[in-house]
Formats: structure tokens, sequence, C-alpha cells
């Protein structure tokens, strides 16, 4: 899965900052490298519930500029 597929789900949901959304079992797996990919580039924070991940700032407006 791409990154842009990974802010989609952020998006569907109407996602801000700070706000936790939790991805689970095959779609957590499918996932893991965009979502990881996003933590390093800052767009996303790690939560410590597992599969929680929320979007920065940064993550925010670059969410709302991608389609």
């Amino acid at each position: 899965m791409t990154e842009e597929c990974v802010l989609t789900v952020f998006r569907q949901f109407y996602m801000t900052p700070d706000k936790m959304l939790c991805f689970y079992g095959q779609d957590l797996e499918d996932k893991t490298m965009a979502l990881q990919s996003l933590v390093d580039r800052q767009f996303l924070v790690r939560e410590k519930f597992k599969g929680g991940y929320s979007l920065t700032e940064a993550g925010y407006h670059h969410m709302k500029q991608s389609v």
C-alpha cells in the first residue's frame, strides 16, 4: 500500500491532527511500510495503542493537499 492510500483512509474518516485512527488485522499488515514511511517523514505519530496512528500538523496539511 502507498502513503497516499493511508492518507485516503485518514481523509475518509475526517481525521484532524492528534486524533487517533486504528488500523488492525490484514489492513495493518498491508499498510505497515506506508505507515512507517509517513512516521519517518513526520506526517504521522505512532500511538501507544497497537495499530494507532495520529496525523501531525504537517501530515494533516499534506493529506488535505493530496487527492
